[in-house]
């Protein structure tokens, strides 16, 4: 029910143990007191980032639930909204944008921030799930991430995954093109852009050197 509010977010875990969280295995986990003492809720994260809640009433040692369902009321509104707080304020403190999670993703941001100091630009509000990065130089695109169907790739198939888009010159693109590890460019020039879908089929080092290519042909 809370998830719209960790949407296209990551945790980052220095924060949440800043906050009060404990590690737990793979997991952290977070209790507080709520209502004037009478809920003890507690909220764990693990892997994916979205917290998972447990409400239990203090007085009962019962677990509440209602507050998770669609149920109405004055009582369960208010519970609901102070969860909703909690969490909003988790979220602020403790988390940061991601929209791009594949390990090649995270790989090539941190490639990026680490050789050339830049960061991905979310440009466009009707798409949020895509972005560039930018010479600082010239405010040349070199690169694009994004997430679309594989089938919009000319792969039959509806999968949704992340794609990094990159310059070329004209002369070898033709061939380079084979539309399995390399794609023309989506939503890009195709006579000097190409997509690479970040799901190892071409490796992080080979992408890399890639981006360093299209890095210079931006200039």
């Amino acid at each position: 029910m809370f998830e719209d509010i960790f949407l296209r977010k990551k945790a980052v875990l220095e924060k949440l143990d800043a906050y009060g969280f404990r590690k737990i295995r793979n997991h952290r986990k977070y209790d507080t007191d709520m209502l004037n003492g009478e809920f003890r809720l507690e909220i764990t994260i693990g892997k994916n980032s979205v917290p998972d809640t447990k409400l239990t009433e203090i007085a009962t040692g019962e677990e509440y639930v209602l507050y998770k369902t669609d149920a109405v009321g004055t009582f369960v509104g208010e519970v609901r909204t102070t969860v909703t707080n909690i969490l909003q304020d988790i979220a602020d403190r403790c988390y940061e944008t991601a929209v791009f999670k594949a390990e090649q993703s995270v790989a090539l941001i941190a490639y990026v921030r680490e050789k050339y100091g830049d960061e991905l630009e979310y440009s466009w509000d009707k798409f949020p799930d895509n972005a560039v990065w930018r010479r600082k130089d010239n405010e040349k695109w070199y690169g694009a991430l994004l997430t679309v169907s594989r089938r919009k790739l000319g792969v039959p198939s509806d999968e949704i995954v992340e794609i990094i888009d990159l310059r070329t010159v004209p002369e070898v693109m033709e061939d380079l093109i084979d539309n399995t590890r390399f794609f023309p460019g989506w939503h890009m020039n195709k006579k000097h852009w190409y997509t690479i879908i970040l799901d190892g089929t071409v490796s992080t080092d080979e992408i890399c050197r890639r981006v360093d290519e299209s890095y210079l042909l931006a200039k």
